[in-house]
């Protein structure tokens, strides 16, 4: 019978319940492990934004949630903050969606027998399908956005560098007739006077300081004779054209000059003005 007394007995102690106080009993407890906290949530989650999700105990006969137990992750959404509810009958989640798509927040375990129940949000894409990826959400099917070259700006950050190298080829072109007279009379001083008197070594030498003068002076001082030495103060280039001739026909008279007196004759004339 529904009203009749169970018997209830432990060692020593005997108990007589009434069957409905056990039936209100069970009850109870049933209510108890079947409630679960309720949570206050957008329709949507702004991808890459921040938003408040809550956790709220509903029934206010009961006392307020215990912590959970989460770490840095709600789910799939970041939890970028947590901290209770201003009337301590729950918690307050900031977090931010990071990944388009379904958002499930599984059952959390709130460690006083209780589980909040499983949350499903929705994460839209900021762009559509195949658009030009400018935004959260693209995916391997999007475009790449179109970005102009900034012609302007490089422009202006290319000048310095283009100065600085027309600089460069203009001072290596300026010193290049320096460089070629500095090679020829190196050259010249190694080859000077002739090793031998016979006629190809008489050539070979008169060859080198004709490319000497011409680098010094121009083309033109291929065919000056002693009347032009003489009249441009060479004196060692006039001894030196006189002593290759004297040496074709086999004379030792004049001899041939040093090459440092030859050298020494040009650079002294580069410093004067009115060079022919």
């Amino acid at each position: 019978m529904a009203g009749s007394p169970e018997r209830l007995s432990w060692p020593g102690i005997r108990v007589r319940i009434p069957r409905y106080q056990q039936i209100a009993c069970l009850m109870a407890v049933g209510l108890w492990a079947g409630a679960a906290p309720a949570w206050k949530a957008p329709a949507q989650l702004g991808l890459g934004e921040l938003q408040v999700l809550e956790l709220r105990e509903a029934d206010p006969a009961r006392p307020g949630l215990p912590r959970p137990t989460v770490e840095d992750r709600l789910g799939p959404l970041r939890l970028r903050s947590l901290e209770p509810l201003p009337d301590g009958r729950g918690w307050r989640f900031q977090v931010q969606a990071l990944e388009p798509g379904l958002a499930v927040i599984p059952a959390l375990d709130l460690g006083n027998g209780q589980r909040s129940p499983e949350l499903r949000l929705d994460v839209p894409r900021t762009i559509p399908f195949g658009g030009p990826w400018v935004g959260f959400g693209g995916g391997n099917e999007d475009l790449l956005p179109a970005i102009p070259f900034p012609w302007a700006s490089a422009s202006l950050w290319l000048l310095p560098p283009l100065g600085l190298a027309a600089w460069a080829v203009r001072r290596w072109r300026k010193g290049s007739a320096k460089r070629h007279l500095h090679h020829v009379a190196h050259t010249f001083r190694r080859h000077w006077p002739p090793a031998g008197r016979d006629r190809a070594a008489l050539d070979a030498a008169h060859a080198l300081g004709r490319d000497l003068l011409a680098a010094r002076f121009g083309d033109a001082a291929r065919a000056w004779g002693p009347a032009e030495f003489q009249a441009r103060d060479l004196d060692p280039w006039d001894q030196w054209v006189k002593s290759l001739d004297a040496a074709r026909f086999g004379r030792t008279e004049p001899p041939f000059p040093a090459p440092e007196p030859l050298v020494a004759a040009l650079d002294a004339r580069g410093n004067r003005k009115g060079n022919a």
